[in-house]
């Protein structure tokens, strides 16, 4: 089992697989995403912690998901819409799994590592994840908490 969120690899919406240990000494936000649902809003809060945050070391990741079918069908698509419709800049990258069998890795080992009532699941899009500059999880986020409740967390954490 994976120790920090540096032992994984993903892929950004254009197909390009990078490591997370290039992030190592950042906070990072790692939330699972749809643009068409009714959360949808709460990226644009997410870019505007990007950009107050991101020239202190925080750096934010949108993994679409289509679980729960509030996803377009491709990822270009669902960053497009990101980028266009929210003026998302953050990285976006391909959709996944973040429950069931087919769970991306990444998702299964933030879920083992932050508590939530609802054990190893993930509830709904925009479920949160805080991740300090060690690349240890730190908390867990219901989709209902908005991006700016975040704050005082990630104030902590720089």
């Amino acid at each position: 089992m994976a120790d920090t969120v540096y032992n994984f690899d993903v892929v950004k919406e254009d197909g390009k697989l990078y490591s997370l240990a290039t992030l190592k000494g950042k906070i990072i936000i790692i939330v699972n995403t749809a643009t068409k649902c009714g959360f949808a809003p709460q990226f644009e809060e997410l870019e505007t912690l990007y950009r107050t945050y991101g020239d202190k070391g925080l750096v934010i990741l949108g993994f679409p998901s289509n679980q729960f079918k509030q996803e377009v069908d491709s990822s270009h698509e669902a960053a497009e819409a990101c980028r266009l419709t929210y003026g998302v800049s953050f990285p976006m990258h391909q959709i996944i799994a973040v429950n069931g069998k087919n769970t991306d890795p990444l998702f299964k080992y933030l879920k083992q590592n932050t508590p939530s009532p609802l054990g190893s699941t993930i509830k709904w899009n925009f479920t949160k994840f805080l991740v300090g500059r060690d690349g240890v999880p730190v908390k867990r986020y219901a989709p209902k908490t908005r991006p700016q409740d975040m704050t005082a967390d990630i104030e902590r954490l720089l």
